[in-house]
């Protein structure tokens, strides 16, 4: 049985490289861009869950010689534990054996480990690379992989292109995840409407301008590099749109603009212990208070909530220094619903994992990758424009409204 599925996935392999590709072809199942309000989006996420679990409750043809091994970067990562809870719970609906593997933020552990599952017999891998935007480290995956099929989620395999070529060279592996850029416009245009609705009670000197600090999560992922650019950059176009001044980096001195957890954990840690060393010459009474912060993750922005707690602000009816977010944890939206955090993006995790499992199912009755994701249909799913293996899970706006 084994040997017969694994022999069907190389002659669809090599039908889909002559037939399918990459490259300024559509797939289909184009969604339209995420705009609805949150409350819709955690309906569409109920409405897909219970989708799915109907169609498993139907008998699916799901072939059961998969042996699937998904590979986390870290265990640690509160969005992913989401997904990991969800997609856990997906793969069991399916009947999938499965393993869950964490690289503790190393690559090299994180190849290892692909290479002791397939020398265990797992047959189908799911991963979610520690090396962000790296064309070489997924090359090297897929090359230990050999024809073992290969799903990289959430983490960009390659920048500016790079992740295509990968794709396009490999019809047994695709990409599930989000179009990068898509959270930082949302936070960007969330926090320059916040500010024009809200301008003189965050301006605390009322001098015109809103000085701000960023919190960086990794300084080569891609997520993190598009949110910290579009988070100001659009922010800054709604501002000067209603004839405000741009945001104002809070030190002079500092000439990226960002401080960034060097430890690549976008951990609240990183985010308080910098908040807590920046009020300290930033402040009410100095006179140059931090008056927003902008954060890539819930995780930090929880740091830096906590941060200004300590001061006496974001809690108690005292001043809130606007704090903005992406993910929509739990954490996060509790914070939001106290009015200690400002909003945040909603990354869906339901949603992440329910692609990622529909696809193992897809996969697991004889489809390519590809024609597995080009096969979902679900309102939160797009393919991208640029590659017919590479599908992307909608973000929304989440302000606890």
């Amino acid at each position: 049985m084994k040997k017969k599925f694994m022999t069907s996935l190389l002659c669809i392999a090599m039908t889909a490289t002559m037939l399918t590709g990459c490259g300024g072809t559509d797939s289909g199942n184009q969604a339209e861009p995420a705009s609805e309000s949150v409350s819709d989006t955690d309906a569409d996420a109920e409405k897909g869950a219970d989708e799915v679990a109907d169609t498993v409750s139907e008998t699916v043809d799901v072939n059961s010689d998969i042996k699937a091994t998904v590979f986390w970067y870290d265990e640690s990562d509160v969005y992913l534990s989401s997904v990991r809870t969800a997609l856990n719970q997906e793969l069991d609906a399916l009947g999938i054996q499965y393993d869950n593997q964490f690289a503790a933020n190393n690559q090299s552990t994180q190849l290892d480990q692909i290479k002791t599952a397939i020398a265990g017999g797992s047959n189908l891998l799911i991963v979610n690379v520690v090396t962000s935007g790296a064309p070489d480290t997924a090359e090297d995956i897929i090359s230990v992989a050999g024809d073992i099929p290969v799903i990289f989620f959430n983490r960009a395999i390659g920048t500016d292109g790079d992740d295509v070529t990968v794709l396009t060279d490999h019809a047994n592996a695709c990409f599930i995840g989000t179009d990068a850029p898509e959270a930082g416009h949302m936070q960007g245009k969330m926090v320059g409407e916040y500010l024009i609705a809200n301008y003189d009670d965050v301006d605390i000197n009322g001098d015109g301008v809103i000085t701000y600090a960023l919190m960086k999560g990794d300084e080569a992922n891609i997520e993190a590099i598009y949110r910290t650019q579009y988070g100001v950059e659009d922010a800054n176009a709604v501002l000067t749109g209603e004839g405000k001044s741009e945001l104002k980096y809070f030190d002079d001195n500092n000439s990226d603009h960002y401080q960034v957890d060097t430890d690549g954990a976008w951990s609240a840690k990183a985010a308080k212990e910098y908040m807590n060393t920046n009020l300290v010459a930033y402040n009410e009474s100095n006179g140059n208070m931090i008056e927003l912060v902008i954060c890539n993750n819930d995780g930090m922005a929880e740091g830096v909530v906590a941060a200004l707690q300590d001061k006496g602000y974001n809690k108690d009816g005292g001043h809130v220094v606007p704090v903005f977010g992406v993910d929509a944890t739990e954490n996060a939206k509790a914070l939001i619903a106290d009015g200690a955090m400002t909003g945040t993006v909603k990354q869906d995790a339901e949603g992440m994992a329910a692609a990622i499992a529909q696809s193992v199912q897809g996969i697991s009755q004889g489809k390519a990758p590809a024609d597995a994701l080009a096969a979902l249909n679900d309102s939160r799913f797009s393919i991208s424009s640029d590659c017919g293996s590479k599908l992307f899970v909608a973000y929304a706006p989440y302000t606890g409204e």
